[in-house]
């Protein structure tokens, strides 16, 4: 498949790529990066420790609860949220640099950090819903990342569940089968491309 998009001309779009935790997001993002995609990808500022392989800057700004709330109190971040404990939150100059350059821009949220970007655009904002093919997948995915407390795995398989229920909220759905990551980064593929044949495009103002 060309990874030739779409033609210099067209308006850069915002796409949020959500779902619940567990669904891929940071996987298949991960894919479009080495695949050299011609995206800005979006780096989320989160209070939460980094995981085993995880580097500042690259997959998270990671700072500490006071930075945080610099952050807040000097209106910085597009939007943010408190999720399992931790703050996450989207640095706004990052998104509006990208955009005036003329690159779409890839976010990655949780599913009421996208309710929030698709408030705040008007639906400028393209929302893409990433999901398993049942929430008992979902569930064992989530199990066998071993990275949870008892009580904090708990806590995530309740709130996929009820993430799971807002998928209307969201313009597309793709499912995200195991073994088959380069065909759902195909799938974002098209539908940015089709976004990009719209007779009226989207319009984001920030």
């Amino acid at each position: 498949m060309s990874e030739t998009l779409y033609s210099a001309q067209s308006r850069p779009l915002l796409v949020v790529i959500s779902g619940p935790s567990g669904v891929g997001k940071d996987t298949v993002l991960q894919r479009m990066k080495e695949r050299q995609l011609p995206f800005h990808f979006v780096v989320t500022a989160t209070t939460r420790a980094p995981r085993e392989g995880e580097v500042h800057g690259r997959d998270y700004f990671f700072v500490s609860t006071d930075e945080f709330a610099a952050l807040i109190e000097s209106d910085e971040l597009l939007e943010y949220a408190h999720v399992y404990n931790d703050y996450k939150g989207i640095p706004k100059q990052q998104v509006r640099e990208a955009l005036a350059s003329g690159q779409d821009v890839i976010m990655r949220l949780d599913v009421q950090g996208a309710a929030k970007i698709r408030q705040l655009t008007g639906g400028g904002a393209a929302l893409i819903f990433l999901t398993t093919t049942s929430e008992e997948e979902l569930v064992d995915r989530l199990r066998a990342r071993k990275t949870e407390t008892p009580e904090g795995l708990n806590l995530r398989i309740a709130t996929a569940r009820k993430e799971l229920e807002r998928l209307k909220e969201f313009d597309y759905c793709v499912v995200n089968h195991d073994m088959s990551l380069d065909d759902t980064v195909d799938k974002i593929i098209a539908i940015i491309e089709s976004e990009h044949s719209r007779v009226s495009p989207r319009v984001v103002n920030l």
